[in-house]
């Protein structure tokens, strides 16, 4: 951690990791390593000394093809997990990260994690928006999801969007779009296993110890648009009860 010549906090980030839970998940696991790759391309790009960056996929009881798949893809770590927990699965990722490699030799305050799923896929710039606030100080960042429009219905969509603005400042936590510097993941106790909201209980912990928290709109990850997910109590879910909401008649 430096200060810059403006005065300005400048943490040093040395070590990403980005951890992605996946069940089950073979069709749709490609793409979302795909993305990851490019935005990968994206932060070396524009950044000669870009932090070393390590991609985990924990297989969390799955019974399809998505390990082959994510064992086979290169330069991908593999896990396998039979909890069926995602919090669980989360906190198994970051635990392989934080022992092993680079980031098992750099203090946890150099380490930074990034966290979505198997089932979305990132935008080209988010390692950029990540790290741009990771070195200003945010201890944890929490992003936006865009739903896919391909899989839902018109009617659906508009209601999501309705309570979802894409904006800085918003209210929402998503597990699909969200980074944290491993200090503070560690001070708050880690991602609890549990099958749904480890996400949201991981914010309120980071916020409960003092970590400095933003919530940002820049680089909304696409997400799937299924009604029938993996999480009982996740986008799925919220998806499937949006569309069981009676829709209002006209005056």
């Amino acid at each position: 951690m430096t200060i810059s010549l403006a005065g300005a906090l400048t943490v040093d980030i040395a070590a990403i990791g980005i951890v992605v839970p996946a069940r089950n998940e073979e069709e749709r696991l490609p793409r979302c390593l795909t993305g990851l790759e490019a935005a990968i391309r994206q932060l070396r790009s524009a950044e000669s000394d870009a932090p070393r960056i390590r991609i985990i996929v924990v297989v969390d009881g799955s019974t399809d093809g998505t390990y082959r798949i994510a064992s086979e893809w290169a330069g991908v770590e593999v896990l396998r997990s039979d909890a069926g927990r995602v919090g669980a699965a989360r906190a198994a990722g970051v635990r392989h990260l934080l022992a092993t490699g680079s980031a098992a030799e750099i203090p946890a305050g150099r380490t930074w994690i990034a966290c979505t799923d198997a089932d979305s896929v990132v935008p080209v710039d988010w390692l950029q928006t990540q790290m741009l606030h990771a070195r200003s100080g945010v201890e944890l960042l929490l992003g936006t999801v865009r739903p896919d429009p391909q899989e839902l219905a018109a009617g659906v969509l508009a209601a999501y969007r309705l309570r979802h603005l894409i904006t800085d400042g918003h209210p929402h936590v998503h597990g699909a779009n969200l980074g944290v510097r491993a200090d503070s993941y560690l001070a708050a106790g880690s991602f609890q296993d549990v099958v749904s909201h480890e996400d949201v209980l991981l914010s309120h912990a980071v916020r409960a110890a003092g970590g400095r928290v933003l919530s940002t709109g820049a680089s909304p990850v696409l997400t799937s648009g299924r009604s029938q997910g993996r999480a009982p109590e996740g986008m799925a879910r919220y998806l499937r009860e949006l569309g069981e909401e009676p829709v209002p008649l006209e005056a």
